[in-house]
């Protein structure tokens, strides 16, 4: 069976299907990892040490989150188990948009680049494989990132000030920003696509490397080189990260209501108050997020393309069966027209 029966529609149905329920799962490690990069902490060497409930130390909210355990832990004490579940709607739309428009653009840029470019049936190297990634991760981003920067917004709102996707969409555009304020973040969004491409292009070298020859794999196969794969990606990205989700949330106490202009600017702020490795707060629920998100995006899009692939292969079969009953059909008249006609021809002579 192969890939290349599926068109990239039916890819990208997979890939959103696959990612949506795997982050509907473990939402609540989303929810998590977003407070933790968005709070603001002082530097461990501080002459004042930061009391529990200080509203500096955060973005958004009046308590400071110590970790991933203590963090679960006072959303639910504070906002109950719909806490963990903020602003879900409008993630899993994102998801599944962003997850759409990059497995299509993908599969249609590496099927271009495969025939068109490349012309042989070995596979393209690392470098085509992250360039590949990286040009339909742009195009997915400039499409679904108004739903990103909403959904972010939801994710870090004081539990007395909570918001619905469309209010909250309207507070954005409120903004000093205007509607641009929807794709604030842009910028390092874009930059940010080395991360799904770094993802899918280990994916598929480790694929090419671990399972040689192998079109389709196992549930567990494909749950193992997304989990590897993801987690390269994280690591590799996770400044990045937490600069896009600081410039797309409100901006913390300490600018006054100002925002931040550049990711840049995110990371000369973290840096000054936290040091360097704030630039790494919440990569362990990052990690464990894109761990389990992947492996299971990855799993369940094997399994659905692999249904795909039988789909379709049954769909032809029907259509081949129909078409030779009609062929049949069309024969049959054309042999009884034929017959038809030579009896005419015959009584006509034989009147004659």
């Amino acid at each position: 069976m192969s890939k290349a029966e599926i068109p990239p529609w039916g890819l990208a149905i997979a890939g959103s299907t696959g990612a949506v329920l795997a982050n509907s799962l473990v939402y609540p490690l989303d929810i998590v990892k977003t407070r933790l990069q968005v709070q603001i902490k002082k530097r461990p060497n501080s002459s004042n040490k930061l009391a529990e409930n200080d509203s500096s130390a955060t973005t958004t909210n009046d308590r400071h989150y110590n970790g991933t355990i203590h963090a679960i832990q006072t959303i639910l004490e504070d906002e109950g188990i719909m806490g963990l579940y903020s602003g879900m709607a409008g993630s899993l739309l994102g998801v599944a948009s962003t997850n759409f428009a990059y497995f299509y653009w993908y599969s249609t840029v590496r099927t271009l680049y495969l025939t068109r470019v490349q012309k042989n049936t070995s596979a393209p190297n690392t470098a085509v494989e992250l360039a590949l990634g990286a040009v339909a991760g742009a195009l997915a981003q400039l499409f679904t990132i108004p739903i990103a920067v909403v959904t972010t917004r939801q994710q870090t709102q004081p539990k007395g000030d909570k918001k619905g996707l469309l209010a909250t969409a309207k507070e954005v555009i409120d903004s000093e920003d205007g509607y641009s304020g929807l794709w604030r973040g842009l910028k390092a969004s874009l930059v940010l696509v080395v991360n799904p491409a770094i993802t899918y292009g280990a994916y598929q070298r480790l694929k090419d490397v671990i399972y040689p020859g192998k079109q389709i794999l196992r549930a567990h196969e494909a749950f193992l080189l997304g989990a590897m794969s993801k987690s390269l990606a994280t690591i590799a990205t996770q400044p990045l990260i937490v600069a896009k989700v600081g410039l797309q949330s409100r901006p913390p106490p300490a600018r006054n209501g100002k925002p931040f202009k550049s990711f840049g600017e995110v990371m000369s702020f973290i840096i000054h108050h936290e040091g360097a490795l704030g630039l790494f707060k919440g990569i362990g629920p990052q990690i464990l997020k894109g761990l389990l998100v992947q492996g299971l995006l990855m799993m369940t899009k094997e399994r659905l393309e692999l249904a795909f692939v039988l789909l379709f292969r049954y769909v032809r079969m029907i259509r081949k069966e129909q078409l030779a009953k009609l062929q049949k059909i069309a024969a049959e008249r054309v042999a009884a027209a034929a017959e038809q006609t030579k009896q005419v021809a015959e009584n006509v002579a034989a009147k004659a």
